[in-house]
């Protein structure tokens, strides 16, 4: 009986755009997460200001809260980039993820509320999704604001994002529905801010 040798079916690689870089830009530095910022996430995420407006964050919250977070980030288990946005004296000020979810590549961001209305947000955001297509231009990034927060929806429309459609989602800190305008870009649509 001659044994038949199978091949066995290779896995497609995930695509993956390496490892989390250091971005500058004229007033940013964009960086990896360290255990140390937890205090600044948890004062940034507790102000419900700001945690109203993201999905995935509970109200209140704390120290624990930013360091089981940071925790999960440096883990290796989730593929993408969490880059600290940090003002020239490395001062933690928010966050712009992007995160491989149910096969699509997915942008979050937040900024502490006190440093809203100066231009940081989109600053961090273009910089870092700018980085993202030099590494991975075939691909097609999802985000989307709440239907209240036309300040992110204006941001995302200026850098280039489109609207495609609207859902309801469950917010944490607002413990229920919530209306989300799902917006979509891709590196050919990318606008300088």
């Amino acid at each position: 009986m001659t044994a038949h040798l199978r091949e066995r079916p290779t896995m497609p690689a995930r695509p993956d755009p390496g490892p989390c870089p250091v971005i500058e830009t004229a007033r940013l530095t964009l960086r990896p997460h360290r255990l140390s910022d937890a205090d600044a996430i948890a004062q940034s995420l507790g102000d419900y200001q700001v945690s109203r407006m993201l999905a995935r964050v509970s109200a209140p919250y704390h120290r624990q809260d930013a360091l089981d977070w940071l925790v999960r980030q440096g883990s290796g288990l989730i593929a993408g980039w969490t880059l600290a946005i940090t003002t020239g004296d490395d001062v933690h000020i928010g966050c712009v993820g992007l995160e491989l979810r149910h096969g699509q590549w997915h942008l979050g961001y937040w900024l502490n509320r006190y440093y809203w209305g100066k231009g940081y947000a989109g600053e961090a955001v273009h910089a870092a999704v700018e980085r993202f297509f030099m590494r991975m231009p075939e691909t097609a990034l999802h985000s989307g604001v709440f239907a209240d927060n036309a300040a992110s929806l204006k941001l995302q429309q200026k850098i280039g994002f489109e609207i495609t459609g609207c859902a309801q989602i469950y917010a944490l800190a607002r413990a229920g529905m919530v209306s989300h305008i799902e917006t979509r870009l891709t590196a050919a649509d990318l606008r300088a801010p």
